[in-house]
This record gives structure tokens, C-alpha cells and sequence, in this order.
């Protein structure tokens, strides 16, 4: 189905089916869909979907890169195996969202709110997190193969499960990673400046020296 350019701005999508729609390049703004709304497989490159309204929405798959989505409202929303790369998800409300393994590679996610969040696997190589909410999200793996180098500036981490997560020169400016569990995680070369970690736990977690403690180190 070929929808490329298409204006559905504002536009109700509850039960719409689009999977597999090439929707690359439309108009989406303020849309409203819930769980019957599946754009599982589409593809929405550099689609406008600000102010999006898309809770329990499926985008399983869904092809978002250069896709912009300030200010939308993804609760609850599948985004299981999404690209976002490049995606600008500026202040965009992801709580509860299900990212697991999507690929957030040099996203804009500064001031989104991605509270209880499942970010299993996501690879967030490059992206900026400045200022975003990661309280009590699920960051367990979080691009385990290969290295971060995210901004996470002043981000709220707040017993976030960053088990295994792999942050290898991540700016952790003023993030506040209090009581977050941390075994197994890696910090090596990351820049933890002014960062809080009151209370995180520690288990062979990989300091930015590069070796490994059970003991707080910060």
C-alpha cells in the first residue's frame, strides 16, 4: 500500500490496519490511534507525526528514521524491533513503552519521558538523552554489543534495571542514577561527572577505569 506524501493530519486511525504501508514522508500530525491502530512494518521515514496521539498503538517493526515525533504520546505503545535512528523524539511520552531491541542510533530523545519503559537491547549508539526521564525503565542489555557514547546528561535514572547495559563513553553529566541497579553494567571511559549514585548496586560493574567492583565506586 503505497501512501507516500499522504495528509492525515489529525485524522481518528483507531482500527486502522496499515501494516506494511509506505507512509514515508506523510502528514501525521495530531493523529489519534489506540490498540486497534497497527503500523506494524510500515514504513514512516522522515513522516511528520508530531503531537501524535498513538497509545497501545503496534509499530513492531516499524521503519521511523528521520521520523519526527515532538511532543507525541506513545504509552503503552509496541515498538518492538522500531527503527528510529535520527528520529526526533524531543519530549515525546514513551511510559511503558515496549523498545525492546529497537534501534535508537543518534536519536533526539532530550526531555522524553521514558518512565518504566522496556529499552532491552535498544542500541542508543550516538543518541541524546539530555534531560530525559529513565526512572524505573528496564535498560537491561541496553547495546550490549557495541559501544554507547550517549548523552545522557542530567537524565533521571531512578531504580532503572541497567543490568549488562554497556554505557562505554556515555556522558553522564548530572544524571541522577540513584538506587539503579547496576551488576554487570559497563561504564568504562564514560564521564560521570556531578552524576548521583546513591544507593546503586553493584556487581561486577565495569568502572570507567575499566575494571571491575561489587562496591559502589563513585
Amino acid at each position: 500500500m503505497d501512501l507516500t506524501g499522504i495528509d492525515l493530519r489529525s485524522a481518528n486511525l483507531e482500527g486502522a490496519n496499515l501494516f506494511g504501508a509506505e507512509l514515508n514522508e506523510s502528514l501525521l500530525m495530531n493523529i489519534e490511534g489506540n490498540s486497534s491502530t497497527n503500523f506494524s512494518n510500515a514504513y514512516l521515514q522522515y513522516a511528520d507525526l508530531t503531537g501524535a496521539y498513538l497509545q497501545y498503538a503496534d509499530l513492531t517493526d516499524a521503519d521511523l528514521r528521520w521520523a519526527d515525533l515532538t511532543g507525541a504520546s506513545l504509552v503503552s505503545a509496541n515498538l518492538v524491533g522500531a527503527f528510529l535512528a535520527r528520529a526526533d523524539l524531543t519530549w515525546t511520552v514513551l511510559q511503558y513503552a515496549d523498545l525492546t531491541g529497537a534501534s535508537l542510533v543518534y536519536a533526539d530523545l532530550m526531555g522524553a519521558d521514558l518512565r518504566w519503559a522496556n529499552l532491552t537491547g535498544a542500541l542508543l549508539v550516538g543518541a541524546d538523552l539530555t534531560d530525559a526521564d529513565l526512572r524505573w525503565a528496564d535498560l537491561t542489555e541496553l547495546s550490549a554489543t557495541r559501544p554507547v557514547e550517549a548523552d545522557l546528561t542530567g537524565a533521571h535514572m531512578y531504580s532503572a534495571d541497567l543490568t549488562n547495559a554497556n554505557l562505554y563513553g556515555a556522558d553522564l553529566t548530572n544524571a541522577f542514577l540513584n538506587y539503579a541497579d547496576l551488576k554487570f553494567a559497563d561504564f568504562e571511559d564514560a564521564t560521570v561527572t556531578d552524576a548521583d549514585f546513591t544507593g546503586t548496586y553493584w556487581h561486577q560493574t565495569i568502572w570507567t577505569d575499566g575494571d571491575r567492583y561489587d562496591s559502589n565506586l563513585a
